[in-house]
């Protein structure tokens, strides 16, 4: 059984971490003194359940963690650190904080340092995540011990239950459009007037016009999309503005 640390320190360790050019060693103390953070740690970069799931989740609520006192969210994998700021580039994961725990220093004595021969990863983290307070791990969700890698408690949804049970998510917005449309600068500056983040899909770039008959229905853009609804153009915007 893995152990559970809570109320307990998180372990101290230094992280070799590059900025641009530069190596940066980066201190447990630096990353959680004083501080109240979340650690999200996975089994690696790059891998599926990691970057369709565990990571976009905890980058969209992020500001709604920090809305309810959280200070930093760390994503954190035994990669080495080339490979994790890759990887939050190819994630477009600027909320969180990537912290390579390359050498499996930390994760080995949070006592969560697992094999993983069977699919060529070497030794890897087991998936958990945790609320960190001043250096003190207040609660952690560790992932049950199943075959595979099960991914059940260790959400940004779970943790945010725990944190913050009557806190207001964000809505899951998506507009369509594309270059030089007037009509979706219009409904851009409509959204982020009201404080509303949304993913962006550029014609060409992130879909056809294929796509968008198969989605939308229509050929036009913006195609807006509000929690699953299709909320329509710019105007059709406004329009569910003035209904809220």
């Amino acid at each position: 059984m893995f152990p559970d640390r809570t109320g307990q320190p998180v372990p101290h360790v230094v992280f070799r971490t590059r900025t641009d050019h530069d190596w940066l060693d980066v201190t447990t103390d630096e990353l959680f003194k004083n501080k109240t953070v979340i650690v999200f740690s996975l089994p690696g970069a790059f891998t599926p359940t990691c970057s369709s799931t565990h990571v976009p989740r905890f980058n969209h609520l992020a500001a709604t963690f920090k809305q309810h006192g959280v200070d930093d969210i760390i994503c954190m994998a035994v990669n080495d650190t080339f490979v994790m700021n890759a990887w939050q580039e190819a994630e477009r994961a600027h909320n969180l904080r990537f912290i390579p725990d390359g050498n499996g220093e930390f994760t080995e004595a949070m006592g969560l340092l697992v094999d993983k021969d069977d699919i060529g990863f070497g030794k890897r983290s087991w998936r958990y995540s945790m609320l960190v307070r001043n250096g003190i791990i207040e609660k952690q969700f560790i992932e049950p011990e199943e075959p595979g890698d099960p991914f059940k408690v260790s959400d940004a949804d779970t943790m945010l239950a725990y944190l913050a049970p009557a806190a207001n998510k964000p809505l899951d917005i998506t507009v369509f459009t594309r270059p030089g449309c007037p009509y979706c600068a219009k409904a851009k500056d409509l959204l982020k007037k009201s404080g509303m983040d949304f993913e962006e899909l550029v014609l060409n770039r992130d879909y056809t016009e294929l796509s968008l008959r198969a989605v939308a229905g229509a050929t036009t853009v913006p195609q807006i999309f509000i929690g699953g609804q299709k909320i329509g153009g710019s105007d059709d915007l406004e329009t569910w503005f003035s209904k809220r």
